[in-house]
């Protein structure tokens, strides 16, 4: 669910007229590589050679995956098995793995929550944080290909990539619960107890002074992306990946047109730590996709991950050119 404040009212209309269709799901494997033809021509993801090692057909693979389990909103039995898929590839990659168990008070009583945290060490002091959440909105038939979905299976392919690499600066790579709000977003602070959970916990262990920056990847992989820049993002950061994704030749996806969102970086600006959320929103609602059952597999470019996913590689690169002293 990440809100934003420009389109809320049109989102809302758009909810009311979209709610009455049906999600496909379809279980996929996300180590089988999908056939060529599941995909549109133009949105099947380019050689991982092409994309500095990230690999966007199995990050769409693994975003199948995670659709395949249907619904799953915060506290539900269905989140457990998301639970227990992240955590196994995040094993299965060599990852050194926490997880944060707490418990948020919502508008409609306690719910039982979970973060996931891959840790990969580094050499020197300092951290980047990458986050994304896997929660779906407490919606009939809303399985949240795009929001929840992509960003999530966009990470698992981050953390494939690095798990197994020792950089300069520690990586964490975050899988958020309860981004989405229980009844409203703008009522009893009814979001993001998950990145605010973590933003506390990072906090009280000392952690979060370390950490040179947090990239948020929200709503990432859908056909048609255009990123703008989110207002509220620290503007060096934000600078940072945009000039990234323009030298990488992806000017036409990292535009220069502006956009605002509330979201699981919010906790972080509120720290003073520098952070930056990418999320194509507006289009989503535009399309009439955002938070109805029309949020499915069939909206997600493998190639559209691979971009976003080969800009965040080179944005940690250039994070540690930036910090690693």
């Amino acid at each position: 669910m990440t809100h934003s404040r420009l389109w809320f009212a049109i989102a809302a209309l758009i909810f009311v007229a979209g709610c009455g269709g049906k999600a496909g799901n379809a279980a996929v494997s996300a180590n089988t590589p999908a056939t060529a033809s599941s995909l549109d021509r133009q949105d099947q993801a380019p050689p991982a050679q092409q994309t500095g090692g990230f690999d966007g057909q199995r990050a769409y693979n693994y975003t199948a995956k995670l659709v395949s389990f249907g619904p799953h909103p915060s506290g539900s039995d269905s989140i457990k098995q998301t639970q227990n898929y992240i955590y196994s590839e995040l094993h299965a990659d060599g990852c050194q793995v926490g997880l944060d168990n707490f418990h948020a008070q919502t508008p409609v009583g306690t719910i039982a929550m979970q973060n996931i945290i891959a840790k990969v060490p580094g050499t020197k002091k300092g951290m980047i944080l990458l986050m994304t959440h896997y929660d779906t909105k407490r919606l009939a038939d809303f399985v949240g290909a795009e929001d929840g979905g992509s960003s999530t299976g966009l990470m698992l392919e981050m953390a494939h990539q690095l798990c197994h690499q020792k950089p300069q600066l520690a990586i964490w790579m975050a899988f958020l619960d309860g981004e989405e709000a229980v009844v409203d977003w703008d009522k009893d602070n009814d979001h993001t107890y998950g990145s605010r959970e973590l933003a506390a916990r990072m906090e009280l262990d000392g952690d979060l002074k370390d950490v040179k920056a947090v990239v948020l990847a929200d709503m990432i992989g859908q056909k048609g992306l255009t990123m703008k820049k989110e207002s509220s993002s620290t503007p060096w950061l934000v600078d940072l990946i945009w000039s990234t994704a323009a030298k990488l030749g992806y000017q036409n996806v990292f535009v220069s047109q502006s956009t605002s969102a509330s979201d699981d970086h919010d906790p972080f600006l509120e720290q003073k730590v520098p952070a930056a959320d990418l999320i194509d929103l507006d289009d989503y609602i535009a399309e009439g996709y955002w938070h109805t059952p029309q949020d499915t597999m069939d909206k997600i470019s493998a190639k559209n991950l691979a971009i976003v996913g080969h800009v965040i590689v080179a944005s940690v690169d250039a994070l540690e050119k930036k910090f690693a002293q």
